[in-house]
This record gives structure tokens, sequence and C-alpha cells, in this order.
């Protein structure tokens, strides 16, 4: 029965099977001993674990702290500051933990803070690209990430589907017939984040942003920005308490343009539940995107899902022009269609100032035991763990 939950392992037809699990806790996957492909040339050199041991944790601190004493054997970093200042530790000058940046060549799907234009205070463009320029990614960089990130500027960036420079001849003859319908930016301007020298210093994109608030209407009376009598509030909703530290300082200069602003941290069940009645003004999210885009672009911006509870299309978008655009993206006949019609979408998202952008870096950073090992080098495009690693030979006596 579909609608029923169940704890009965599956049938499956991989080379792994369910075994020992404890709900919310961990699980254990056994290596099937007759898979039906282990002898065919793509299972070559793959699946190479007997037992693959998960543990869920509710916390990424103690996550480390478990890696550090052994009890995980591989760590895919995600936090910039641990990886600065955490990994100075005996059993990585012993030589026992490797630390690793392999490149990343795969498409960067776009995480920022994300708008919910169903609500009025949103609906203007002018006024999200306010909250852009009012966002000092430099500062943050610098005083938050270590210098470890690159601002993303598309939402298929770090591949040959970003929109790059002004549209080219292809992406024209999609783009012109919608002219009118989409932002006249994107035919005349190459879309950039504002950015800042990253001291702290923000005034004159402070002063932008400003501007860019008073052509939509609202005013400062009294140190709270104003319209029509309402003022401009927000509150960014987070799961992770580790984003505080990046919202706290944004609020700031938010504040300095009158806006009034909360950050409300809740739990995971909480919060997924907001996420599919939209009840948020900003959350943190983020689009994946394959090198190959089609059908999950209507599930992100397409106006037939943006009414649906619990989709994807968590701005709320409903734009004739972008369902177009994306139905180019879908019936597209071959590869250089395929990436003018992204490339178009890309540009219309962009210059529409759904999204905040955050950043990303090209590289992974990877730390596991070196009981570990790993074909050198690991692919372009993925990690491969844990399919294509393996166990060290043990040490002759």
């Amino acid at each position: 029965d579909i609608s029923k939950t169940t704890l009965t392992p599956p049938l499956g037809s991989g080379p792994y099977r369910i075994g020992a699990f404890e709900a919310g806790r961990r699980i254990t996957y056994e290596r099937v001993g007759d898979y039906w492909a282990r002898d065919l040339n793509v299972s070559r050199g793959q699946y190479n674990f007997d037992r693959i041991h998960y543990d869920y944790f509710g916390d990424m601190s103690i996550i480390f702290e478990a890696f550090k004493a052994g009890k995980l054997d591989f760590q895919a970093e995600n936090n910039s500051k641990r990886w600065a200042t955490s990994y100075d530790i005996p059993a990585i000058t012993a030589g026992d933990i490797i630390l690793q940046t392999p490149p990343n060549g795969d498409v960067q799907g776009l995480q920022g803070f994300i708008f919910n234009i169903r609500r009025a205070k949103f609906q203007n463009a002018a006024v999200r690209e306010a909250f852009n320029y009012a966002f000092d990614f430099e500062w943050a960089n610098k005083n938050l990430f270590y210098n470890q990130y690159v601002r993303t500027a598309s939402y298929f960036d770090n591949s040959e589907l970003a929109a790059r420079g002004l549209p080219t001849k292809d992406e024209l003859s999609l783009l012109t017939p919608l002219r009118g319908q989409i932002p006249e930016a994107v035919f005349n301007q190459p879309f950039r984040n504002p950015t800042t020298k990253g001291d702290g210093n923000s005034r004159q994109n402070l002063r932008k942003a400003k501007q860019l608030l008073q052509s939509a209407g609202w005013q400062v009376e009294g140190g709270k920005l104003m319209k029509d009598g309402r003022i401009l509030e927000v509150e960014f909703l987070l799961v992770q308490a580790a984003f505080e530290r990046i919202v706290a300082p944004f609020a700031q200069n938010l504040k300095k343009l009158g806006i009034h602003t909360r950050i409300r941290t809740i739990d995971a069940s909480q919060y997924q539940n907001r996420l599919n009645e939209y009840d948020f003004d900003i959350i943190v999210f983020g689009f994946p995107q394959s090198l190959s885009p089609g059908n999950e672009q209507r599930n992100f911006w397409g106006s037939s899902t943006a009414t649906i509870p619990g989709g994807r299309n968590l701005i709320g978008i409903q734009d004739p022009a972008i369902d177009r655009l994306i139905s180019h993206i879908i019936f597209a006949k071959d590869r250089k269609a395929l990436v003018a019609a992204t490339r178009a979408l890309d540009r219309v998202l962009l210059w529409n100032h759904f999204v905040i952008p955050h950043w990303h870096i090209p590289y992974h950073r990877l730390a596991y035991w070196k009981k570990l090992q790993h074909p050198d080098p690991l692919p372009l495009y993925d990690i491969g763990f844990p399919s294509i690693w393996w166990h060290a030979p043990p040490v002759a006596p």
C-alpha cells in the first residue's frame, strides 16, 4: 500500500541489499554475492565493500567528532570554518587521515536566500534586487568562509549551460519573441552580482538598495521602511543553526535600510511543514542541476507547480515566458539547442532576482582514514564514493 509506511526491506536487483538497521539511527547494506551484473565490464572495479554502514546524526559537529575518533571512515566536508580550523589534529599529522581537494567539474545548481513571491512584499523585482545589494558576500567570504568560495552567478554555474556575456544568436531567437514579457536587461546587460571591497563598508551598495526600494514605493519613516502604512518586515526561516552567523550580519545591513528582520531556526519536521504550505518569507534553498536539464525545470519554476502543496516551486513563479523557455529545454532536438535554451532560461531567472545567490567551491573537500583508497585521479563529475573506493591491502608484517 503506497499510502502506508513500512520497515520491510524491499526486493531489489542491485549489488547491495539492506541488512541490519535501526530506524532513524543506522542502516547497513550487505553486498549481494551472486549479483547478476557482477561480471559485466561496467561493474569492474565497483562495489568493493562487503558492508557499507551509515550512521545518522542530528548535529554536524557530532559527526565530525565521530570521524576524528575513527567511528566514521569518510567525511565530505561542507563547512568552510571547520575545514580551515578543525583539521589540525594528530591523526592528520601522523598521516592516518588524508585530506584532499579534487576538482569538481559538475554543474553547480544555485543555492541562495530565496523569496516567496506569493507574498505581496516580494512581488516587485526591484525589492528583491535591493536585498541582493544589501548582502555583502565579499565580507562574508573573508570573515566567515576563509576565502574558500566563489560567488554563484548562474543557476547552472561551473558548466557550459551557464549564461555568459550577452545573448548569442541562438539565445536571441528564443528571447526576442518574449520581449516585453521579460526584463529588458536580459538583452543588453550580462548579469553580475553586486560586489564590495570586503571591508565591511558597503555604503555604496546600500545606497543603490535604497534607490531600488524607493522606486518600488518604499520610504523610510521614523527609521522604518514603510509603504501604504505597512512596515517591511521579513523573517529568515532556517533549519540549520550554522546559517545564523551568516544571516545576522546581513540582517544588520537590512536594518540600515529600515527593514525589520527576524531570524527563526526550527526543527526539521516543522521546517518541512512550513515549506509544504509555503509559509515563509525567505529560506535557504538550493536547486540541484544536471548537465542535461529537462522536465525537472517545470518542477522548479513552472506555473503549473506553483500552487501544489509540497511542491518544489518554492519561489511561487507563475510566468508564461518562463514556461515557454522551459518547453524549449524539454523539447530541444540536440545539444546545441539545449545549451541555448538553458542559457536563455538562466538569464531570465537571474534578471528576475528571485534568489539572492550564495556561493560554491569548484572542488571537493574530502577527509578519510588511510585504510580507504580510490582511483587517481577521481572522476571529474562525481567522487564515486563508495562505489569505486576500496580498502587498502593489508600491510605485510
